[in-house]
């Protein structure tokens, strides 16, 4: 029997989209614009962009103290905490090396996991995070590896946005969404992380003025494209199960090192290709286990078809718990 390939379309058009924003965000940061103003005018694009969403397709706002408090965890370690530490990084490192560092999410995500009892112990998985760590000191410890000295220790810099993120998962798959889907959560997250990052900008002096401009373009583009392309792959978790989502994170490291190398120019030493292999290859290892990896409808509250998508957007349901949705590699928001 012929499998749909609108999922497999999807899966390509998500990991070339987030691939995409690590080249954006080096762009942005390019004219020496510092993190609480980028953040502040990601959290604008992102509220505009998710807002027009949640009107179109007659969603209501968070509403209660549950749900609001859930809207400021993700605000905060998944996106002002985690896009901070990763503008700062990406100021000082090439675009495809953070793509790389990126992800390790999932990696970390199974010592987050077996901490709060969302995962038993794995060989495997223990394995995958054996690799992902091999793949960062390749990168790091060699004086060849990166272009400049002292880049290495904005690695460990780097490596603060994806740890955010293996918490932000797991929290998810652990307690849920209190009953918000994804359009309602980041939407509400975008609001309440404004209210942290425009004082925060204008008292540490690094507010930005808007004005037309490649670096300003490049901020607006990553900023939608982290919203919309976030909310579809939970979508997508959703309609073929954790296992064939998950095959994005191959497709957002390959892509992002590419995007690098044809926006930016960017080419790296032998030691960096040789930690984006065994970054892979630790990546398979932590795949979430499912009986079935081909697409397919998942059961769970999250479980829609590609009909529900056209005709009303993302299903309005609480996401699968799974410790990668809180994965993207220029932030959630």
């Amino acid at each position: 029997m012929t499998r749909p390939f609108a999922p497999y379309a999807l899966l390509v058009l998500l990991g070339a989209g987030w691939g995409m924003t690590q080249p954006l965000s080096k762009i942005a940061v390019s004219t020496g614009y510092h993190p609480l103003g980028l953040l502040f005018w990601q959290l604008v694009v992102a509220s505009l962009v998710l807002g027009a969403l949640v009107a179109v397709t007659g969603r209501r706002l968070p509403r209660g103290r549950r749900q609001w408090a859930m809207c400021l965890l993700i605000a905060l370690i998944g996106s002002v905490l985690p896009n901070t530490f990763s503008y700062l990084s990406i100021r000082h490192l090439p675009a495809g090396v953070t793509s790389i560092v990126l992800s390790m999410v999932p990696m970390l995500a199974f010592p987050v996991a077996l901490f709060l009892g969302n995962d038993r112990f794995s060989a495997a998985r223990l394995a995958g995070l054996a690799l992902g760590l091999l793949g960062v000191a390749l990168i790091a410890l060699p004086r060849s590896s990166l272009p400049g000295s002292g880049q290495a220790l904005w690695i460990l810099v780097a490596l603060v946005a994806p740890t955010f993120y293996a918490f932000e998962g797991n929290i998810v798959a652990r307690w849920g969404t209190a009953g918000l889907d994804p359009v309602q959560l980041l939407f509400g997250a975008s609001l309440v992380g404004l209210v942290f990052a425009l004082p925060a900008a204008l008292l540490s002096g690094e507010f930005i003025a808007p004005r037309p401009g490649r670096a300003e373009a490049a901020l607006v583009l990553l900023s939608a494209i982290s919203a919309l392309v976030y909310a579809t792959y939970v979508w997508l978790i959703g309609r073929t199960g954790p296992v064939f989502a998950a095959q994005t994170s191959y497709l957002v490291t390959a892509f992002g090192v590419v995007w690098a190398m044809l926006m930016l120019g960017e080419r790296y030493s032998g030691w960096v290709w040789t930690a984006f292999v065994v970054m892979l290859l630790g990546l398979a290892l932590v795949r979430p286990r499912a009986e079935e990896a081909l697409p397919g409808p998942a059961a769970g509250p999250a479980a829609g078809g590609l009909a529900d998508g056209a005709a009303g957007g993302l299903p309005e349901a609480e996401p699968c718990a799974n410790a990668e949705i809180g994965h993207t590699p220029a932030g959630t928001l």
